[in-house]
């Protein structure tokens, strides 16, 4: 059964993954008692970001297969999560104890991954259940050799690294397209981090190559305006404000029937191409279903990834993406103020609050157990 208490012993949270207001804390196994086969790798999860980016994790784990990177018990799904973790017991002999790792992690005490492809910078779990997932959800950045690694930076880089990269990969998507003849591309959810990281990639190409369009609610206006990545702000339900003549692309973050329904009937054939890639709005999703215009096209940041790889080399990608990173990351304290909880009422109060969009843009969550 769910625990209630508020220890710190070593625990999973865990949501329902037929009803996701559905969430508890159970019991797991105390780590002191498990047994690392050789390569493998106890982590101890330190602290991880919560977003947006999180609860559509969720919303796509059956369809996306994100649930299963963290095998839970039956009916429940981990929720992954991108965050900061150490070494407490390696059966690996290029992997030390006491090491820090940044990467992908279950939202537990503990986790075990099997270790591969040891390098200086990195690793790669290839435990069974994730060889044939997503590669870049199985890499794990070891600090001491990451040149991207600013310990004065880690909450920032648990908050937008992996979302700002998705950004960027969308933009360089749409450019290498020639944004399918747009001049316009309008981004739902715009306070989102992922549609912030995308708009600011957006904005340095300039206006005359793109106008970037922020779709959002009437009370976030005034926030997404003065991030200064926007040409235009609109809410929701000035949809019909946006000109119907110029050709546009929309890149949805927010995957809400209404909103997708809206943009595509008010543009009509004026809408060049329709990117899916998020789903905030979750309780109305527009996944799946078919609307006027170009049928929205999922965009997996992974199947880009690899493009580019073949395109570029990994080294070639890794110094574009590092690069666009560190022009952006002297933004984000203009944006966001870091709020840290630690504890399991945290925990289950931001995951609930960001699932029923009560979420603060302007707040960046950092948690721990």
């Amino acid at each position: 059964m769910p625990t209630t208490t508020t220890t710190t012993r070593a625990c999973d949270f865990l949501v329902r993954r037929d009803d996701l207001h559905q969430s508890a804390f159970f019991d797991a196994q105390d780590p002191s008692t498990i047994a690392l086969a050789t390569g493998q790798v106890l982590l101890a999860v330190e602290a991880f970001a919560f977003t947006a980016n999180n609860i559509t994790y969720a919303v796509f784990g059956d369809a996306m297969r994100y649930w299963s990177f963290f095998p839970a018990r039956q009916g429940w799904g981990s929720v992954p999560v991108w965050g900061f973790a150490t070494v407490a017991r390696s059966a690996h002999p290029e992997i030390r104890e006491g090491e820090r790792v940044y990467g992908y992690l279950p939202m537990s005490t503990h986790t075990v991954v099997q270790a591969d492809a040891v390098t200086a910078g990195s690793f790669h779990d290839v435990s069974p259940h994730r060889r044939e997932l997503a590669a870049i959800y199985n890499q794990y950045l070891r600090t001491a050799g990451d040149p991207g690694y600013d310990p004065a930076r880690e909450a920032e880089q648990m908050l937008f690294r992996p979302l700002f990269l998705t950004g960027y990969l969308i933009d360089d998507f749409l450019g290498d397209a020639g944004f399918f003849g747009a001049r316009s591309v309008v981004l739902s959810s715009a306070s989102s981090k992922t549609a912030i990281g995308l708009a600011f990639c957006l904005w340095k190409r300039g206006r005359e190559q793109c106008e970037v369009v922020g779709l959002t609610s009437r009370g976030n206006v005034a926030f997404v305006g003065g991030l200064g990545c926007y040409h235009r702000v609109v809410a929701y339900d000035d949809v019909a404000s946006l000109p119907a003549t110029t050709p546009t692309v929309f890149v949805d973050m927010a995957g809400d029937t209404g909103v997708t329904s809206s943009v595509h009937r008010h543009l009509g054939d004026a809408l060049r191409y329709s990117c899916s890639v998020g789903g905030t709005h979750w309780e109305n999703l527009a996944f799946g279903q078919e609307f006027p215009g170009p049928p929205p096209v999922l965009f997996f940041a992974p199947t880009h990834v690899a493009k580019r790889i073949a395109d570029w080399g990994g080294a070639g990608l890794q110094q574009r993406t590092g690069d666009a990173w560190a022009s952006f990351l002297p933004r984000v304290d203009r944006w966001i103020t870091v709020e840290r909880g630690s504890g399991r009422e945290p925990i289950e109060r931001v995951y609930r609050d960001t699932l029923e969009g009560r979420a603060d843009p302007r707040r960046g969550y950092i948690l721990s157990f």
